[in-house]
């Protein structure tokens, strides 16, 4: 592509400058001199948000805004800079329209990009943007009385409603970090207190009534910081992977978590593979989180949607 294709193009990244500790922070002006020398003629607008809301508007704002690709020249796009949250966000703001999606990884877990094939390294990533390589991927929409009064959601990773969802709720709500070690330290300490719980699914119209330690349903395969939930996710293939541990031991629990690192967790027994378009999720007092944020409580309605949002990633 030549140095013209760049000229007029805007470029906005939204920043979350607490991400990964602050480190979001002291990468962003190595970030901006990339994006800027690497991409000569576009136009860079940076913008290190307050909040949660204030980036979700500016991610809006930033799609709503962008002008129609011409021939020739690249399009505007959005780019995020932070953790799963700001991923999240990024990908409500872009999908459904044609205004691709750069993801700048600079938080704790980075679980959507390394689901959808995009580098984890941050600099690596902002190269990915730069070459301009891109594909269409799914999305999974979750519908329900979801928070802030919401009625659907786009989720990128998995929907977690059982022990992996009160392990991230643990995570978020905690006043310290280990970083990436967070998550298995919650996990231990939330294996001590859990007990299957009973869930009521609708897998594409079959109903099943069970107990399960958890029902995950992903798009993308990661979690928690690198657990490998769904190891045979597919972000193209238009389907959803649910992962359905079964009523287990807190011994065999214990066993199973290093095993979610590397996805051979999914040879014990206890585990189930299934795919399907749509699931619905239900059960008493069950609480769902998606892409490491609170989505609602049950019923949740979930669908796997094809090529939903553009991303500047591996074309794969």
């Amino acid at each position: 592509m030549s140095l013209r294709s760049y000229d007029g193009a805007t470029l906005t990244l939204v920043v979350n400058p607490t991400a990964g500790r602050g480190r979001a922070r002291k990468l962003l002006p190595k970030v901006a001199t990339a994006l800027l020398t690497g991409l000569p003629g576009a136009n860079l607008r940076v913008f290190q948000t307050t909040s949660f809301a204030d980036a979700r508007l500016r991610c809006i704002a930033a799609v709503e805004g962008a002008r129609p690709q011409v021939e020739g020249h690249r399009p505007d796009a959005l780019l995020v800079m932070g953790g799963d949250g700001m991923m999240h966000l990024g990908l409500n703001a872009a999908a459904g329209s044609d205004v691709p999606l750069g993801l700048v990884p600079a938080g704790r877990g980075n679980d959507f990009c390394r689901g959808a094939g995009v580098p984890r390294e941050t600099m690596a990533a902002v190269r990915a943007i730069i070459e301009g390589q891109s594909r269409r991927i799914d999305l999974m929409e979750a519908r329900g009385n979801l928070v802030d009064g919401a009625e659907r959601r786009w989720v990128g990773s998995i929907v977690s409603t059982g022990y992996d969802a009160r392990v991230n709720q643990r995570t978020n709500d905690l006043s310290w970090s280990l970083g990436g070690l967070s998550y298995a330290w919650t996990a231990l300490a939330e294996l001590a207190v859990f007990e299957p719980v009973p869930y009521r699914l609708l897998i594409d119209g079959v109903p099943r009534e069970q107990t399960a330690m958890f029902v995950a349903v992903g798009n993308a395969g990661y979690f928690g910081g690198g657990m490998w939930a769904c190891p045979r996710a597919d972000v193209s293939d238009g389907l959803l992977d649910i992962t359905v541990v079964n009523p287990v031991s807190r011994m065999t629990l214990l066993r199973l978590l290093p095993a979610m690192f590397n996805g051979s967790f999914v040879k014990d027994p206890a585990v189930e593979l299934l795919r399907a378009k749509e699931v619905v999720v239900d059960g008493d007092g069950l609480w769902g989180m998606a892409d490491g944020e609170s989505l609602g409580p049950v019923p949740l309605h979930l669908r796997a949607v094809s090529q939903q949002v553009t991303l500047y990633a591996d074309a794969g």
